[in-house]
């Protein structure tokens, strides 16, 4: 491991020292000088509270921003926690899982499970507790630091799962884990490289949104089920949630599909709606005709 990561992975073993609500609270702290100081984030959040939240006035929805980047600002302070702590140890902090049932007979029947796993919550404890449950792969695009890839293998220990990268083998990798009854994750709100995915409507704004998970379901006849780990108040710790796929998510048209996939995400954000990563620039590109929403 490089001296520098090396660094790093030991500051997040001494941060991990600290109570989460102790955590929490300075991430909220961050968030709020996001929102006076990190005008690229907070511009993004209100832009997307606007279109989101259409039906509230500006006021309200600024103040809701607000709330969105101090959530964001605990999602990052949370992960010295789950990565300075170790995989096992983190899923201390899981307090309940609701929907289990839908999981479990998904891997009794057989025919493979893609889990779909928004940009919502902690969705590293999400990876360590699905771990911890079953032989997983990943899909993923490597990080633009390579070095910190050395550090994800080190903290996730035992429950890293394979990492298969977004590309033709990677995508033939995951054909063939779901077609021999494995179990898959894919960010289900990633954007596609252009040309590689379809407009569907998203919060009643069309968006560019990924095929490829529609086709895996399509094709292999897996099990699709959206989770995510909530995060509870006062750093009481986290409730993992498993709900199954809206009805048309494996459907022919790649438009109805598209849009199904897109709803899945809905019903998952609308649970822990602060907790969802608002400062994503989810409408880039636009789509034909919609202009840049978050120009001006």
């Amino acid at each position: 491991m490089r001296p520098d990561i090396a660094v790093l992975y030991f500051l997040l073993r001494l941060l991990a020292l600290l109570p989460l609500r102790v955590l929490h609270a300075i991430g909220s702290g961050l968030g709020r000088l996001m929102g006076l100081f990190g005008a690229r984030a907070a511009h993004t959040a209100r832009v997307n509270m606007s279109i989101a939240r259409r039906a509230l006035d500006e006021d309200e929805q600024r103040r809701l921003a607000a709330a969105c980047l101090r959530d964001q600002g605990k999602s990052m302070l949370e992960m010295a926690s789950v990565w300075g702590s170790g995989a096992r140890r983190a899923l201390r902090h899981v307090r309940e899982v609701r929907g289990e049932a839908h999981f479990r007979a998904a891997l009794e029947r057989g025919k493979g499970v893609i889990i779909a796993a928004p940009h919502l919550g902690c969705w590293e404890l999400l990876n360590y507790w699905l771990c911890s449950q079953t032989r997983m792969a990943i899909l993923y695009r490597p990080p633009h630091v390579k070095a910190l890839e050395a550090l994800l293998r080190k903290v996730r220990g035992d429950l890293a799962p394979e990492q298969v990268r977004a590309e033709g083998a990677g995508v033939r990798t995951l054909f063939k884990r779901l077609a021999a009854g494995g179990t898959v994750g894919i960010l289900p709100d990633q954007k596609p490289r252009q040309g590689e995915g379809r407009y569907a409507p998203f919060y009643g704004r069309r968006a560019l949104t990924m095929v490829l998970l529609p086709r895996l379901a399509a094709r292999t006849g897996a099990t699709v089920l959206f989770a995510f780990a909530e995060r509870l108040p006062k750093g009481a710790g986290y409730r993992i949630h498993l709900l199954p796929a809206p009805e048309g998510l494996d459907d022919a048209d790649p438009d109805r599909a598209c849009a199904a996939l897109n709803r899945g995400v809905e019903a998952c954000v609308e649970r822990a709606f602060t907790q969802y990563q608002w400062t994503y620039r989810r409408y880039t590109p636009p789509a034909p005709g919609d202009g840049n929403p978050y120009n001006g």
